[in-house]
Formats: C-alpha cells, sequence, structure tokens
C-alpha cells in the first residue's frame, strides 16, 4: 500500500505524551534494579567485579520491556496515525431524482415506437429499477404540473401509477417545464444530498422560456433532459389507438423542434440526450447523478481520514504473548483466564430484555454488541430478529416497522417520541397508525412532525393521502347506505314487521384499496382537476397521490395504500 507521506498525519496527537513513560520506565527500572549501583559506594570498583556472581551485564528482554513497548505501540495507535481521506460511513450515497414527465398531447406521437409517451414511462420505470437503494420521485407537466409520486426508494410505488398515466388525465394541454421544475425543486429542497433532475418531454413552451431558463440556472440541483421524438415526427394517435384527425378529418401529427430543444439547453446549462431503444440513456442518467452527488459531496463534506492505528495490534497481540514466559514476575494467564470466565457469566436480564428467544450468553456477544448483531440481522432482511437484537429503541422500532409488527412498532416509537421529542419518531408514529387504519390519528403524528421539520414533504404528502381515504371512507359510507339486493333484515324501530333489504358493510379501507387498484387513471385525473383548480401555496408540498418509502431523514412512508393495492390486499 503506497502512503502520501505529505498527508501523513496523527489525528490525535495529545496520546503521543504516553510515549515519554514507556521511554523512561525501562531505564527506571534498569537503574534501580542495578547491583553495582547500589554497593558502588562500599566497594571498591576494581574488587566489586570479582564479587559479583552471573552476567549482569547481559541485556534480555524483560517483563518491563513487554509493559513498555506495547505502552509506546498503543500510544501511537491512540494517536490515529493516517494518510488518506475516507467518506464518511453513514453519508447518502445515491443521489435522490425527481423524474418530470411531460403528458402533453404531442406524447402520443408514433415517430417513437410505439409512441413517445409509452418509450418515456417505460424509461421512467427502467431508471428507477436500476438506482435500488436510492429515492426517485415522479411529477408529470403539461399546461399545469402534479406530483404523482414523492421521491421513494420503492420502485413499486412508481410501477403502481406509471403505467395508468395518459396525456388525457392533465386538465390543460402545455409544455410548461417550468411550472414542473417549481415542483420538483420544491421535493428536494430540504434533501441534504445533491438531487438531479430529469425531464422526459418532446418540447417547451416558447412563452414561459425565458422564466425556465433562469429558473434553471439557478437551481441547487442538476438538471438533465431525455428528448422524446424524431425530427420527422409523427402522427398522433388516441388513447384507443386510432389514428387522431382534425376537424376536417386530416391525420393530426406532431412536430419535433431538435435545433430549439438544442439551444434551450444550452442556453439552461442542461445535459442533453434522446430516449434510445437500448439502455444507454439510463445508464447516462445514473452515472451523472451519481457523478453529481460526488462531486458536490466532496466540495462541501469536511474531509475524514481512514484510521490506521489498528494496524499497531498486532504487534502489541505478540508481544503480549511473550508475557507468558515462566519465571517471570507478571503472571497473565491468571487474569485472562478470570475475565473470560467473567465475560461469559450470562446475562439473564438483559439477554430477557435484548433478545427473547436467547435466555442466556451468545459467542457473538463477546464479538458484537446488540445493536450490531440487530444492525447485521436488519442488512439481510431478517427484520424479526433485528427487532429482538436491538437496544437502541429508534432501531428497535424501524426494525419491527419493517417486520410489519405496526402494533409493537407504535408503542417503541412512542416512546421514543416521549422521551427524545424526535421528528422520526412522530413520523414513525404516523406510518403505522396509518396502516392500523387509524387515518385521523396518523394525521395528528404527521403534523406534530412537521411542526418539529418544517417543510417536511413526505409528511406534508402523507397528510394530504391521509385526508384523501377519511374522505373516501365517508363517501363509502354514504354508498352503502342505499339499499340494494342483499341480507333480508327486519327493521324493529318501524315495528311492522316489514323487511329492508341492506348491503353487508366491507372495510371501506378494502373498497377504497379495491377502487385505487382497478382505476388509478381516474384518481389521478379527479386530484390533477382539483389542484388546477385550486392552486396550493408555494410554501406547501402537493398532495401526493402514494407516499415515499424513505424520507430525507431516512423515515420510511406512511400507509402502503398504494402497495397493498397493487398486490389486491387491505
Amino acid at each position: 500500500m503506497e502512503i502520501d507521506v505529505s498527508a501523513f498525519h496523527f489525528l490525535r496527537p495529545i496520546w503521543l505524551w504516553l510515549l515519554a513513560p514507556a521511554l523512561v520506565l525501562p531505564f527506571v527500572w534498569r537503574r534501580r534494579s542495578d547491583v553495582r549501583a547500589r554497593w558502588r559506594k562500599f566497594i571498591a570498583p576494581a574488587l566489586l567485579e570479582h564479587l559479583l556472581v552471573g552476567d549482569t551485564r547481559s541485556y534480555r528482554l524483560q517483563p518491563v520491556h513487554t509493559l513498555a513497548i506495547p505502552l509506546a505501540l498503543g500510544a501511537l495507535a491512540a494517536a490515529g496515525p493516517t494518510w488518506e481521506q475516507v467518506r464518511p460511513p453513514f453519508s447518502q450515497d445515491k443521489a435522490p431524482m425527481v423524474i418530470a414527465l411531460a403528458l402533453n398531447r404531442s406524447m402520443d406521437a408514433t415517430d417513437v415506437p410505439p409512441t413517445r409517451l409509452e418509450r418515456a414511462k417505460a424509461k421512467v420505470l427502467d431508471i428507477a429499477r436500476a438506482r435500488q437503494g436510492a429515492r426517485t420521485g415522479l411529477v408529470v407537466y403539461a399546461g399545469t404540473s402534479h406530483l404523482v409520486v414523492p421521491p421513494t426508494e420503492d420502485p413499486a410505488m412508481l410501477e403502481l401509477y406509471v403505467p395508468a398515466l395518459a396525456t388525457g388525465l392533465m386538465p390543460k394541454d402545455g409544455k410548461r417545464m417550468d411550472l414542473a421544475l417549481d415542483v420538483a425543486q420544491r421535493l428536494l429542497a430540504h434533501d441534504t444530498a445533491a438531487g438531479t433532475i430529469v425531464f422526459i418531454g418532446d418540447g417547451f413552451d416558447a412563452a414561459s422560456r425565458d422564466a425556465f431558463v433562469a429558473s434553471a440556472k439557478a437551481s441547487k440541483q442538476q438538471l438533465l433532459w431525455l428528448a422524446a421524438g424524431t425530427s420527422k415526427g409523427g402522427s398522433v394517435r388516441n388513447a384507443d389507438g386510432t389514428i387522431a384527425t382534425d376537424a376536417n378529418g386530416y391525420p393530426v401529427t406532431a412536430g419535433f423542434d431538435a435545433g430549439g430543444i438544442r439551444q434551450l439547453a444550452r442556453d439552461a446549462g442542461i445535459p442533453l440526450a434522446s430516449l434510445r431503444a437500448d439502455g444507454d440513456d439510463v445508464v447516462w442518467v445514473q452515472r451523472r447523478a451519481q457523478t453529481y452527488l460526488t462531486e458536490m459531496d466532496e466540495a462541501h463534506r469536511e474531509p475524514r481520514w481512514q484510521e490506521n492505528g489498528f494496524w499497531l495490534v498486532v504487534p502489541v497481540l505478540l508481544l503480549v504473548l511473550a508475557s507468558f514466559r515462566r519465571g517471570w514476575t507478571v503472571k497473565w494467564l491468571p487474569i485472562v483466564l478470570l475475565s473470560l470466565a467473567f465475560a461469559a457469566t450470562p446475562d439473564v436480564a438483559h439477554a430477557a430484555e435484548a433478545a427473547p428467544q436467547h435466555t442466556g450468553w451468545r459467542w457473538i456477544d463477546a464479538f458484537a454488541t446488540r445493536d450490531q448483531q440487530g444492525r447485521w440481522y436488519f442488512s439481510r432482511g431478517e427484520y424479526a430478529k433485528a427487532a429482538a437484537s436491538f437496544q437502541d429503541p429508534m432501531w428497535k422500532g424501524r426494525a419491527q416497522y419493517a417486520a410489519k409488527d405496526y402494533s409493537d412498532a407504535l408503542a417503541t416509537f412512542s416512546q421514543v417520541f416521549a422521551q427524545q421529542k424526535r421528528d422520526t419518531a412522530a413520523f414513525y408514529m404516523g406510518n403505522a397508525l396509518a396502516h392500523l387504519g387509524d387515518y385521523a390519528g396518523a394525521i395528528k403524528a404527521y403534523e406534530i412532525a412537521l411542526k418539529l421539520h418544517p417543510g417536511w414533504a413526505e409528511a406534508s404528502a402523507n397528510i394530504a393521502l391521509m385526508k384523501d381515504l377519511l374522505k373516501a371512507d365517508e363517501q363509502q359510507e354514504d354508498a352503502t347506505q342505499q339499499p340494494s339486493q342483499g341480507e333480508q333484515k327486519v327493521d324493529p324501530k318501524k315495528g311492522q314487521g316489514k323487511t329492508q333489504t341492506v348491503v353487508s358493510l366491507a372495510p371501506s379501507e378494502d373498497v377504497w384499496m379495491r377502487g385505487l387498484n382497478t382505476s388509478p387513471a381516474m384518481f389521478l385525473r379527479q386530484r390533477f382537476a382539483q389542484e388546477a383548480a385550486a392552486p396550493p401555496p408555494r410554501s406547501t408540498a402537493r398532495e401526493a397521490a402514494a407516499v415515499s418509502a424513505t424520507s430525507a431523514s431516512g423515515a420510511p412512508s406512511a400507509a402502503s395504500a398504494a402497495s397493498a393495492a397493487k398486490a389486491g390486499t387491505p
């Protein structure tokens, strides 16, 4: 391994003061044990040499040396010798991304088979699948712009809504990239990692061109553009697959201003590429997003140096082995055996609390703490074992939540919030309540999280979703009050023995799930129309049809209504 001598330094140089006793200790011991020094005052030097028995001038390894040398090496190791930088272990290593997909009418053109929009939708899903572990959100735009899915690590959230996207969902036709940029930037505004916004569309609105260029140049995020279309253009298809015609019966065609798109990309400083039939465009987006994250991280993070002092532990252990030599004053073996005996004593109370399935000490406890064992289980997806191992209450709750043990997770996060008032604990409380069907309680928990973390887009989106679910419950309850063919039930209040036909009421959440599963397009169309009619203030996040799988602070999403709908289960 090559060492950069110019960068060599000690992280904690104060520990080097221990070198002084390590050097002085052998000298003092030798002075105190020197027979000549003790008798020199009483016996003449010439006679003293003949009276001493044995080779007292021989220099051999003594116990004091096995104490001084490990002390010196330990001082060097504790001082932290280093010569290379490393990335922080808990830094964000995946670039957050928001994809802005155009849903204007010309995206139904067939010059990019099967259509520009269908190819673009496939690319959205390909990008999300290629970014395993990274958060990807989706915004759509035409004459207006709307959030579909906040940044999430779960591609299933996108897979639920992307197939249902169509140009007919938008309240107004157009190519307002400036509006899409505004929504995407608000989603990434509170993210600590450098993000990327990817536009996928076939043009721009000339009237808002200057506004878009100004916003793009001022953006702190990286902007990319995948252009959908060819210079020859193509005919536009209707939703049923037929060729669209105008009032005179002529086929409607969509052009593609390649020169104008290139000029806008140059003016705004946006890297430009085209949708391709292969996966090179996906690789291009992924590489640029990760490169931008790395560059921004290097520019803003404080240097973190690699600890290299641990290598000195090896010679220290070898020297300690030498201290077991027979006849030396220091007897290390009994000390080691007693230490191991005490370390192996079962801690029944601790084991019962941290891992109920393990009632005593285990060999792994000698090498890893309970929290370290929990992190290992958590990384392998064994969430139940992780929850049983964790002592840290926040991680224990996360493991319980991942294991779908929402009741225990709610209790754990409630305890954390009561003690620490953490915003992520309140967010998780809302998630657990949402999964348990308590939408009103979830709203209160998310509102608390927003007070502690103002501007949290995921919490705002989850509040909007919970309100939608509550409203759907009310509508479903009203609908089920109408009599229809079903069970026969006697109305005792009327007292006339007449019968009424009522419908057995299924849980309203199940009905809402089936509604989402059968018609996400209708859900999006209604929501887009409501947002276009009454746009929310710029300071608040737009309502979301789905919630993110992870937030900027690492908390997973709220109710998995959309995911459950996709699976067809409540």
